[in-house]
């Protein structure tokens, strides 16, 4: 074919799905559809499982759900009846008909595809079942999912206006074999949906990928990808389309929602606009932003509580809060004990109406007292230690909860993943809440992320702009302060030695020896890896939190409380 051929108008439908909700992820493809066919769009590209949001877990059990979902793509199909020319393809489930064969009636498979179908003219015109599925990180899709491969289907390719789309799902085009089908099928262009949740500069690694997969096929590659947050993960969006030479020539923006137009060819030519990507710190901000945004937004929550307690952690929850839900669905409290540095209240307070939120002082040494004498009896001759810290935080935990409780609003809780890592939390304390924002973000991350958002010209509530977090809470040392002069660094290595162990450790599966051999003491190492094993019963009663890197406490590791193992 040859270059003088008009090239097909695309739109990637980068939408912001909710699992469950069938009727209003359907609305949104439709509307995006109905979106991209009015400027000329004859092809409409939707994310994997856009019908049902991503991941649908053990949703794909209920045969309700499943038979829903084929009510919904069918009601879907007809929908979009009326748009002459225009094929959408959408990622559903499937369930595995008799007609695919005797294991459909078996237990050794599952009965359910991760599919897509182009819907065109109010019909299914074709399904693809996807042949690769990631059972890794924080994907489970063996549990759920047979492969097109077990039920023997081949290659699936399509025909818009003389050019041929062949089908791909996420994973598939992470391997050779499910493209080199479609081209040997026919296939001029690769349509890939993906559903694949956000880690750290996931974005560049996503890019070359596709760019080596469109190079060894000689074809160009369409990747739509979904947005939003659902539960711990964040999908950031940014689909993109490469050449047949892997040059990407279009790309939507980053973690908001798009119909994003493009034109191809069946001779390889593709072209668009680039949006930019966001550099590694706004990549996170964003990340987080989209997290509570979408887990408060799509769980009915009216607002956010934080403790605020003039440190360097609850500052950053408290600004990304607003960032996400607004200055008046968030407040902040403040519960200063006895050991707690008047610089500590007075920078929360300047950080309150920084920001325009709500913020109350509620004094907790009446009630630590009140503990402390009644637990006189029973601690007498022994000295005070974590015990008392302790106290303090879960008076804390328990005046947040109660706000919660009386207002509907959800306390956001501040530990960050050094904290989480080490135990350096307290259970029914710091740790009460419904939501982990920093769960996953390194201390050495915390202070860059603060930085970059006072480096950002932000509105504040009198109207001017300048940074939102003072920048004594980012200097001083940080201190739980629950004991007198308290420092974190009593109790803890350097968090720059901290972070890289628990990186080298946790996040890459390095072996203790490697980590020593590479430069670091092995005191510290012994020390951060003993502690993020023996804490593994804190971190299962832990709120979920945002996923921010590839490997983070929850979905990513599931490690045995009980065990004697310790290399």
């Amino acid at each position: 074919m040859s270059t003088s051929q008009a090239p097909v108008s695309v739109a990637l439908a980068q939408i912001n799905a909710t699992v469950g909700d069938l009727a209003g992820n359907a609305r949104l493809l439709a509307e995006a559809a109905r979106k991209a066919h009015a400027s000329g769009a004859r092809l409409v590209l939707a994310p994997e499982l856009s019908l049902t949001g991503y991941p649908p877990e053990d949703l794909l059990l209920r045969p309700a759900f499943m038979a829903a979902c084929d009510r919904t793509l069918l009601a879907l199909a007809m929908e979009l009846s009326d748009c002459e020319g225009l094929h959408l393809v959408v990622g559903h489930p499937s369930s595995w008909t008799e007609a695919q064969g005797p294991a459909s009636r078996s237990f050794s498979l599952p009965r359910r595809f991760n599919s897509a179908s182009v819907l065109a003219g109010g019909q299914v015109l074709a399904t693809y079942h996807k042949r690769e599925l990631p059972n890794y990180q924080v994907f489970d899709e063996r549990r759920y999912f047979a492969t097109g491969r077990e039920a023997g289907q081949g290659a699936v390719v399509f025909e818009v206006q003389g050019v041929r789309f062949g089908l791909l799902i996420c994973e598939d085009a992470w391997f050779d074999e499910p493209a080199a089908l479609a081209r040997a099928a026919g296939a001029q262009v690769l349509c890939v949906l993906n559903a694949s949740p956000f880690h750290v500069e996931k974005h560049d690694e996503r890019e070359a990928r596709m760019a080596e997969r469109a190079r060894q096929t000689g074809l160009p590659l369409l990747y739509a990808h979904l947005v939003g947050g659902q539960d711990e993960v964040v999908f950031d969006g940014a689909s993109f389309a490469v050449d047949a030479t892997g040059v990407v020539r279009a790309r939507a923006p980053a973690f908001e929602p798009a119909v994003w137009p493009l034109q191809v060819t069946a001779d390889g030519l593709v072209s668009g606009e680039l949006a930019p990507i966001p550099g590694p710190e706004e990549q996170v901000w964003r990340a987080l932003v989209t997290g509570v945004r979408d887990y408060l937004g799509k769980n009915g929550f009216p607002g956010a509580i934080i403790g605020l307690s003039g440190g360097v952690d609850s500052a950053l929850v408290l600004a990304v809060a607003v960032d996400a839900l607004g200055a008046d669905r968030v407040r902040a409290v403040m519960m200063p004990s006895p050991y707690t540095a008047d610089i500590s209240w007075i920078d929360a307070r300047d950080m309150a109406e920084r920001l325009g939120v709500r913020y109350d002082e509620i004094g907790i040494t009446p009630m630590f007292d009140a503990f402390r004498t009644s637990l006189a009896d029973q601690f007498t001759g022994l000295p005070e230690d974590t015990t008392e810290e302790n106290i303090q935080a879960r008076i804390r935990g328990t005046l947040l909860m109660a706000l919660s409780n009386k207002t509907g609003a959800i306390v956001l809780t501040t530990g960050n993943k050094s904290e989480m890592a080490t135990g350096y939390c307290t259970l029914y304390g710091d740790m009460a809440g419904g939501f982990a924002v920093i769960k996953d973000v390194a201390k050495t991350l915390v202070y860059r992320l603060c930085e970059w958002k006072n480096r950002q010209p932000t509105r504040r509530a009198d109207g001017s702009l300048g940074p939102v977090i003072p920048e004594r809470i980012i200097t001083r040392p940080p201190s739980a302060e629950l004991r007198p002069d308290q420092t974190d660094q009593d109790s803890l290595p350097p968090y720059e030695v901290l972070d890289a162990i628990l990186a080298r450790y946790m996040e890459d599966d390095e072996p203790i020896e490697a980590i020593v051999a590479a430069g670091f003491h092995a005191a510290d190492v012994d020390k951060v890896t003993r502690l993020i094993k023996i804490n593994e019963y804190k971190r299962r009663q832990a709120p979920i939190g945002i996923r921010i890197t590839h490997r983070a406490f929850g979905r990513d590791w599931r490690y045995p409380i009980t065990s004697k193992f310790r290399a």
